[in-house]
């Protein structure tokens, strides 16, 4: 985990930003729209600075709307939201000095240049003039888009596009940035280029608050994640953590001799605790499959038992599940043996629809 530390705020430099061990605390958030529509219900999160914190959830899950609260755009109808030290409902422009924010929808002027539109967005921010040049070019090289800094946006590709609004958000250097959905329709080569330039940005430091319906986006990217569920916090962990909580791993051994062999394996592999008690053994064809919590491990024991009982291995392998089986066993609501960490509420909530 990333040490606190002291930024300054690009629009007053001699002013530090507030100092936290957390760069986002919130508790009993609650969102109800005024047609009676509850969006957030309960949720308390902490995500600690220098954190690449994944917000995963299916379209109406609340993810837009607790992100909307984070950077001052919606007041909370109950709860604590507190951004960088500062209150986000009492200390409305505090927050925003500290923090990017990309939302869904592509902001950049497609007849100004990349350069033009970061220019336009220091002017926005306020940073100060004498700096202005230097962050430009900083930032268009953080986004790869050096080379086409003189080209009018409507030449760039959807990719290069996002690229380039996501750093419009970072001008004023801020601590915090939330990207809400910033991969959403993009092809699978210019997303991969855009989680390059997001992991660079968190690796100078930077907290960033990610909301995606990409499995894969969280997998590769994020410390840790939230998964919500009608508008509530179903598991908070690691990716390893949640694909571990459903069911562990899988180890998959393929023998010689076909069914009859493939047999004398699996008793093998139920001999005495050789892989604990909560562990499953199957066959299927000449293959034997283990899932157990800590497959590989003992797996390699296993391989040699294998060996003393003569049978012979032909191949090996260990999956992990996926964080798409953790998403599905929530959305099914097959939340046993999942908690949502100490920041956050365990199984589903009411239904009802969210936004």
């Amino acid at each position: 985990m990333t040490k606190p530390k002291q930024r300054r705020v690009a629009n007053d430099p001699d002013r530090p930003a507030a100092v936290s061990t957390a760069a986002i605390r919130v508790d009993g958030l609650r969102v109800t729209y005024a047609d009676g529509t509850t969006a957030v219900r309960d949720v308390s999160l902490t995500v600690p600075r220098g954190e690449f914190f994944g917000f995963l959830g299916p379209n109406g899950a609340g993810k837009t709307t607790a992100v909307k609260v984070l950077v001052t755009l919606l007041e909370p109808t109950e709860g604590e939201v507190v951004v960088n030290g500062h209150d986000a409902t009492a200390a409305q422009t505090a927050v925003r000095e500290t923090i990017g924010y990309m939302a869904q929808d592509v902001s950049v002027d497609a007849e100004l240049t990349a350069r033009e539109n970061v220019a336009f967005a220091c002017e926005a921010y306020g940073v100060p003039r004498g700096r202005r040049a230097e962050r430009i070019e900083e930032l268009l090289e953080l986004a790869d888009l050096g080379d086409v800094a003189d080209t009018p946006a409507k030449r760039f590709s959807g990719g290069m596009k996002k690229r380039l609004d996501a750093v419009t958000a970072l001008v004023h250097d801020p601590d915090l940035v939330f990207l809400d959905e910033p991969t959403t329709g993009m092809d699978p080569k210019a997303r991969n280029r855009l989680w390059d330039h997001f992991r660079r940005l968190n690796e100078t430091g930077t907290t960033i608050f990610l909301t995606t319906q990409y499995l894969e986006e969280a997998d590769a990217l994020c410390d840790r994640v939230a998964v919500l569920r009608d508008g509530r916090i179903a598991a908070t962990g690691s990716p390893a953590e949640l694909k571990r909580r459903v069911g562990g791993q899988i180890l998959e051994v393929d023998v010689d001799g076909g069914r009859e062999t493939a047999e004398t394996a699996a008793d093998v592999a139920r001999e005495g605790t050789r892989f604990g008690p909560d562990a499953t053994v199957e066959t299927v064809d000449d293959t034997v499959r283990v899932t157990t919590t800590d497959a590989a491990e003992r797996g390699t024991d296993y391989l040699l038992a294998l060996r003393e009982a003569g049978v012979a291995v032909t191949g090996f392998d260990v999956d992990e599940p996926t964080l798409d089986d953790v998403f599905f066993a929530i959305a099914d609501g097959r939340t046993d043996g999942f908690t949502a960490g100490d920041d956050g509420e365990t199984g589903p909530g009411p239904s009802g629809g969210t936004r």
